[in-house]
């Protein structure tokens, strides 16, 4: 019998074509398995609640671990995964919010969630509310303008229902003295560095307590263990 993580691997190998980004999916899958299966307060029952937590999706280049995950969890029927990419699927190449239920944003232009996410964490403080707001990102985002002013003001404004996580494939051009996480500390952030393929590893990061910062989660992809370049 499966477990539940090998049946979300089952799913991810429902869509096949060629998508080109499928190394980019993969690296993704340890860390949104964790928080939908045991950290965010997100499901088919509450998706229209204010209360519930966000989950953005900013690394949209790569969504087949995304989809997967929400076939898992009931969102989409998984016979939908076997549409990916086809003329009229709801599954294009990047996440449609209008065409998928639980997507709570249209990703795919690097550098937007993290901005997105710091606007819906000002407006659910704004509302007395105290959902989480989690956003994935890619390393290779913080090459970005947009992310560096939403890390700044992150800090500034001590949003600390802010939760990112930086899956590190080590394929940022410009790079961070001093690493990833070291990029968020100077700007107000508490961050800690994780093995982005250990999901317990994963939870105790995602589930430490708040301290009045937002928290910067560095999931490093530990190619050399794994043996691959995902």
């Amino acid at each position: 019998m499966q477990t539940t993580e090998e049946t979300l691997r089952s799913l991810f190998g429902r869509m096949v074509g060629d998508e080109k980004h499928g190394w980019a999916a993969a690296s993704t899958l340890n860390a949104i398995w964790t928080l939908y299966d045991r950290v965010l307060d997100i499901s088919p029952a509450n998706i229209d609640d204010p209360d519930r937590d966000r989950f953005f999706l900013s690394k949209g280049h790569g969504p087949m671990a995304y989809y997967a995950m929400l076939a898992a969890k009931g969102f989409i029927a998984p016979e939908t995964l076997d549409t990916w990419t086809q003329l009229g699927s709801p599954l294009g190449l990047h996440p449609d919010r209008k065409l998928i239920p639980g997507v709570e944003i249209s990703s795919g232009s690097l550098g937007h969630g993290l901005p997105l996410g710091v606007g819906a964490a000002l407006g659910l403080r704004a509302e007395g509310r105290r959902a989480r707001v989690v956003v994935l990102i890619g390393d290779g985002e913080l090459d970005e303008g947009s992310n560096h002013e939403a890390i700044a003001i992150a800090g500034r404004f001590a949003l600390d229902r802010v939760t990112v996580i930086v899956i590190d494939n080590r394929s940022a051009s410009l790079g961070w003295p001093d690493g990833i996480a070291r990029r968020f500390e100077v700007e107000g952030w508490r961050a800690t560095t994780v093995d982005g393929r250990d999901n317990d590893e994963l939870y105790r990061a995602l589930t430490q307590e708040p301290d009045g910062r937002p928290h910067a989660v560095v999931a490093e992809i530990r190619q050399a263990r794994e043996g691959s370049a995902a």
